[in-house]
């Protein structure tokens, strides 16, 4: 007798087998993209909502410190370096992975870029070194993990204490004060472009630039399917490790930008620098939307996330509350968000 054909005996495709594009993440059932696109909809109206009940208790409690245009200018200013940095981390967190070396990167850029020997070369010599050192560190976090086969979260406390330590032996312990008129220029009102201060604008193209890699390039559909689901990622024919790599090199890239950043705001370079920049990356990540396993997250969430954290710091210091009574506050937002991710993830699976 002539037997059927392979296809007809089976009545979907073979176990382990892939179908669709190479390069799309796994979809979850039940909803599709509509109500993927209609749950982070909700979510992003929700962090406004909460940043809009900010600033009205800000202008509330305090009208005419919280509402001046200086303040406001301040808010992103202070928002911009750490934002800058969270949209690297948010990457590296919807992969499945960690960075806890981001604020020692941050410190060892901009006290290697602020040297009296890379001073000499300008403008120029300090934006560059602090570009090329945040790579070279991104570099080695994307090595051992992707190639050494180590765990991120060793790997980048590693990369942490190392970093660390560089910065202070660089430094000596001491401030490395710029003489780069060029630099310093940069932070002074006489720079800003229709009362936008430099560092926003920084921090505004680096956002649309994470988000067009993210949502309109092979390169952040692999993130989200290596984070998703790595094993069938590779399956699918994703190089993992090459792209961890590229992702700890991005990480790395976005910490050098930083740094030259706060060179600019600070107008100096110390080994203190960046201090607990992971922290606020990954709560801002977090709160913002970006699953600490892995394969969801959005720039858009991650940037609210950095302007809420800002705009409480900035409300507290106005109402004279000391800084624990910041970072409880912080604390319990945090909290709040993972609860919600968790109802959410369960609410998903039934």
């Amino acid at each position: 007798m002539t037997q059927p054909a392979p296809s007809a005996q089976h009545n979907g495709p073979d176990k382990g087998a892939l179908t669709g594009p190479a390069d799309a993440p796994p979809q979850k059932s039940g909803g599709g993209m509509p109500a993927l696109g209609l749950r982070l909809d909700v979510r992003i109206l929700s962090l406004l909502g909460v940043l809009a009940a900010l600033i009205l208790v800000g202008g509330i409690t305090e009208p005419d410190a919280f509402l001046d245009t200086g303040n406001l200018q301040l808010i992103l200013t202070q928002a911009s370096v750490i934002g800058v940095v969270t949209v690297g981390m948010t990457f590296v967190i919807i992969s499945g992975g960690i960075d806890l070396s981001v604020g020692a990167m941050v410190a060892l850029a901009s006290v290697w870029a602020t040297t009296l020997a890379t001073q000499e070369y300008g403008f120029a010599g300090i934006a560059f070194t602090a570009v090329i050192v945040g790579l070279a560190a991104g570099l080695v976090n994307g090595v051992l993990i992707a190639y050494g086969g180590m765990v991120p979260f060793i790997a980048t406390l590693a990369m942490l204490a190392s970093a660390r330590g560089l910065a202070l032996q660089i430094t000596d312990g001491k401030t490395q004060i710029v003489t780069v008129d060029s630099v310093l220029d940069l932070g002074l009102p006489d720079s800003y472009i229709l009362g936008i201060p430099p560092l926003v604008i920084m921090f505004a193209v680096v956002t649309v630039v994470g988000w067009l890699i993210l949502n309109r390039t092979t390169f952040g559909r692999r993130t989200v399917a290596v984070g998703g689901n790595a094993e069938a990622a590779r399956l699918a024919g994703i190089d993992v490790r090459r792209q961890r790599l590229y992702l700890y090199l991005l990480s790395g890239l976005c910490c050098g930008i930083a740094a030259f950043m706060l060179i600019v705001l600070a107008g100096s370079g110390q080994n203190t620098n960046g201090n607990l920049y992971e922290l606020d990356a990954i709560a801002a990540a977090i709160i913002g939307g970006t699953l600490l396993s892995g394969g969801r997250g959005t720039i858009v969430g991650s940037v609210l996330g950095v302007l809420i954290f800002t705009t409480i710091t900035n409300i507290f210091a106005l109402n004279n509350l000391q800084s624990d009574v910041q970072q409880i506050a912080k604390g319990a937002i945090i909290v709040a968000a993972v609860l919600v991710q968790r109802r959410t993830m369960r609410g998903r699976e039934t």
